[in-house]
This record gives structure tokens, C-alpha cells and sequence, in this order.
């Protein structure tokens, strides 16, 4: 999947609103030029009549009457180019003109996909996604271990976090590259502040960019998205989109689980949203601040279930690592004061 139906319609009627524009373009430039240049609207109509007389005569096989046809085709337009040329007017004046030349405003090339429609989609998809401005900067080339202090090591591993989150970002990358072939859910865990959200964001920009479609919600704007079909027949008509794309899209990320409201309503729909997707082969992923035990604690056994039996755990270092990137440009910059006293 990568468009919604509506998306696709939407795209291909603005390329129908294209060419209608631009036929209406063409007709009162044709219009106006015919009106200045009688003669050259003589030309115009003599040149059509020949163009159907020579498709007659290669219906017939008449190759001889064919070639005097296309001798005088030839003259017709040597005497139009001439006109042109006196007049000052450009040798396309009287064509059909396009945004894009390369599908004739079509969106499709010998039945695949023009780069004008690529761009379109992945507009519509950037758009989906509600996070366009934030994947300018969260994204792999803004990836970095260096982030991540290189002193001590973490756990029974012996690996320092940067060690430990280079592995990780590997896995990252691995994760969006295998994609197609092997899918699969993931959750992010640990405290604010550990890059959990920017590793979400780095692997839905690669999927935006591979034209995935990705949707990217807080918990909180996920259930309220989900209640709101449930209990507003109003809301469900203009939401069902919103409904259909959480459920539907190639990739859905569930920002800050555990921040929101916790009842039985939220229970049901966090199990109704992440079976569903589960059982339609579409992926998952989740950052939290809570660790698997209190996930399992703070929602029922079945959502801890699914997701102990079809997600895979990924811990964060702990500390804030906009905290140690201050203390790195604290020292970057005191060295530098001290090379340039």
C-alpha cells in the first residue's frame, strides 16, 4: 500500500483539471493569434486536411500519393515556420502546452508513474504522515552516535551508550532497507529525552521517501481518533479517513504510549489497533517511556500479549541526551577559547 484510494483520485483529477485549463489556454491563444494572422489560420486548416488525406492514403497503401502528401506537408510548414519567424512568434505558439512535458500532464509514462506523479504522491504521503517539518532534521543524516556519552558501560554488556546505540542505529536503518521483504513492530523504551521519537522519525522519512505510507500520532491523538468513530456517527463519516489510514497505512507510529488516560475504553482500542494491524500484515511502532513489565502492568494481558509475542523491545540509554549535548558544546567551545587565548 502506499496511496489511499482517494489520494490516487485526488492526484489524477487535478491532472484532469490540468489538461482542461490548459486546452482552454490553448483555444483563446489560438484564438487571438488567428485574429492577428489570418493567413496563418489558413495554413493551420490546409494542414489538417492534409494530415487526414495522408491517413487515408496509407489506409489504401498508396505510397506514391503518400509521399506528394507529405512533400506538401513539408512546404505547408517550411511557409508557417517562415511566418513565425517574421512575426517574432515561437514555433510551439499554437500547441498545447503542459506543467509537465514529460506525460503531457497525464501522471503516467508508457503505464508507469511520471516523476511529476512521484512527487505528488510523496507530497500526499508527507502529508498523511503529519510530521513534515519535524523529518527535516530527524532523519538518518542527522543520526548520530556521537550523541550519546563514550565513558562508562551500560549494563552487563560492557558496551558505553555510544557503542551500544551505534549497533542500534544499524538496526534502524536495517529495518527500513528490509522493509518490503520483512516488515515487522517495534518499541522504542526509556526515558524522556533518549532519541526514541527521532529514530521513529529517521525510519518513516525512509519509508516516505521509498513512497510507504506512514502515520504518525501521539497515543493521545490516536485514541481520541478512534473514540471519536466509535461514539460520533458525524465524526465517523469525516473521520473515517483518519480511521482507515491508521488501520491501513504501511507503517503507523504511536508516539509517548503510557502518557494518556488509561480506562477499559483505551484498553479495547489500543488491542483493537494493534491486532487489526497485526492480522492485516501491517507494521507498528511504539516509543514509551515505560518498560515492558509496565506496559504489561498499565494495559490488559492481551495488549501485553501481542505485544510481547510480535514486537521487538529496544532499550534506550538512560540520561538526556540534550543534557550531554550541551555539556559537548560547553567543551568544544572552552577549547576553542582556550586555543584562540
Amino acid at each position: 500500500m502506499s496511496l489511499s484510494n482517494s489520494q490516487y483520485e485526488a492526484i489524477m483529477r487535478e491532472y484532469d483539471r490540468k489538461r482542461s485549463w490548459h486546452r482552454e489556454e490553448q483555444q483563446k491563444r489560438r484564438e487571438e493569434i488567428f485574429g492577428r494572422f489570418p493567413y496563418l489560420l489558413e495554413l493551420d486548416r490546409e494542414m489538417s486536411s492534409l494530415a487526414v488525406r495522408q491517413a487515408r492514403k496509407l489506409l489504401d497503401g498508396d505510397e506514391q500519393a503518400l509521399l506528394a502528401l507529405r512533400e506538401e506537408c513539408g512546404r505547408i510548414g517550411k511557409e508557417r515556420q517562415a511566418l513565425y519567424e517574421r512575426e517574432g512568434l515561437p514555433p510551439d505558439c499554437l500547441d498545447m502546452r503542459y506543467d509537465c512535458g514529460t506525460c503531457r500532464d497525464t501522471g503516467y509514462v508508457e503505464g508507469k508513474k511520471c516523476h511529476c506523479f512521484r512527487q505528488k504522491e510523496l507530497e500526499a504521503l508527507y502529508h498523511q504522515s503529519r510530521i513534515r517539518e519535524r523529518l527535516r532534521t530527524e532523519n538518518f543524516d542527522h543520526c548520530t552516535d556521537l550523541c550519546y556519552p563514550d565513558t562508562e558501560p551500560m549494563g552487563e554488556s560492557g558496551q558505553t551508550a555510544r557503542e551500544y546505540m551505534r549497533g542500534v542505529i544499524v538496526q534502524c536503518r536495517r529495518f527500513a532497507m528490509d522493509f518490503d521483504e520483512k516488515g515487522g513492530n517495534l518499541v522504542f523504551y526509556g526515558s524522556t529525552g533518549v532519541g526514541k521519537t527521532f529514530l521513529a522519525g529517521c525510519i518513516a522519512r525512509e519509508l516516505i521517501e521509498s513512497y510507504h505510507s506512514v502515520v504518525f500520532l501521539a497515543a493521545i491523538d490516536l485514541f481520541d481518533i478512534l473514540a471519536r468513530e466509535r461514539f460520533d456517527r458525524d465524526a465517523r463519516e469525516y473521520e473515517g479517513g483518519n480511521t482507515q489510514s491508521v488501520l491501513e497505512c504501511d507503517l503507523l507510529i504511536i508516539d509517548d504510549l503510557g502518557t494518556e488516560l488509561t480506562n477499559s475504553l483505551t484498553n479495547s482500542q489500543l488491542f483493537y489497533c494493534i491486532n487489526e494491524r497485526f492480522l492485516r500484515g501491517r507494521s507498528t511502532i511504539l516509543t514509551t517511556n515505560l518498560t515492558p513489565s509496565q506496559l504489561g502492568q498499565k494495559y490488559t494481558e492481551r495488549v501485553g500479549s501481542r505485544l510481547i509475542e510480535n514486537y521487538r523491545f529496544i532499550p534506550m540509554p538512560k540520561g538526556d541526551i540534550r543534557i550531554w549535548k550541551q555539556i559537548q558544546q560547553r567543551k568544544k567551545h572552552g577549547g576553542e577559547k582556550q586555543n584562540g587565548e
